[in-house]
């Protein structure tokens, strides 16, 4: 069921959506080369604890999941590129890094994920990296009153193929509120006009990903790590956002950070 939220409940969904850019903008810059997988998952638990938030993904169980995750943060490297279940791992020089947050915070939830490369960078990593930050601009700008969820769809299409890449249709964004995922599903190919009407009040998490060569996804031995078939790199941006009458509001906004 598609549920929409009152101006007062969106307000209400704004320190979660603080918190995550907060704690993604700290992880990011904590993170480097030599940083290990797990430590970064203790130091996000550290952040909710101190927050007194709760994570969304410790308990978490879906069908697609072997079991519950077990952790609190996704953190997905190089061919890595959903669901990535941290592990005693020490990034390398070079390492593309996808981190996936999401928390609650009064019973409202937040959701956002940002992908950068530690050490020297690729050209074609951060192209891709770039692709996909583009496409979710794209994907919030379509989100007005009036559009429908087919025109976000076809917004990040128009990126993510323009820049070369194809694209998998199986995980993409969702409804967002008193739980992680909700309705409506929103994928990053579609076509405009098309779909669910977007009225003021409805809050979405919009997610682009992309791999480099291919759009097949394999899972790890973990039961959750979603890696590229062909072992190319991918890259994963996400924000919670809002549509009002007004226009988006991006929940998880980490720009009054100082950071992108």
């Amino acid at each position: 069921m598609i549920e929409l939220r009152t101006p007062a409940e969106v307000e209400a969904m704004r320190p979660a959506g603080r918190f995550v850019a907060e704690t993604l903008a700290t992880l990011r810059d904590e993170t480097r080369v030599g940083t290990n997988l797990l430590a970064i998952d203790r130091r996000a638990h550290d952040l909710i604890r101190r927050a007194g938030a709760e994570s969304c993904y410790i308990d978490y169980h879906p069908s697609f999941g072997a079991s519950p995750f077990g952790k609190v943060i996704c953190t997905s490297v190089n061919d890595a590129v959903l669901h990535g279940l941290p592990f005693d791992y020490d990034l390398r020089d070079g390492d593309l890094v996808s981190l996936d947050f999401a928390v609650s915070i009064d019973g409202w939830v937040a959701d956002s994920a940002v992908s950068f490369v530690v050490g020297t960078p690729r050209d074609e990593d951060l192209r891709l990296i770039d692709t996909t930050e583009r496409a979710l601009d794209a994907a919030i700008a379509a989100a007005t009153v009036g559009n429908r969820i087919g025109d976000i769809s076809a917004a990040i299409a128009e990126v993510s193929h323009g820049g070369g890449y194809s694209i998998n249709t199986d995980f993409g964004g969702h409804g967002v509120g008193r739980i992680m995922h909700g309705d409506p599903h929103v994928p990053n190919d579609g076509k405009a006009g098309r779909g669910y009407p977007l009225r003021a009040g409805l809050v979405m998490a919009l997610e682009p990903w992309l791999l480099a060569t291919t759009d097949e996804l394999v899972t790890d031995p973990d039961g959750w790590t979603l890696r590229s078939v062909d072992g190319s790199r991918g890259a994963h941006s996400e924000h919670t956002i809002a549509v009002t009458s007004d226009g988006p509001i991006v929940l998880t906004d980490r720009s009054f950070l100082g950071v992108d």
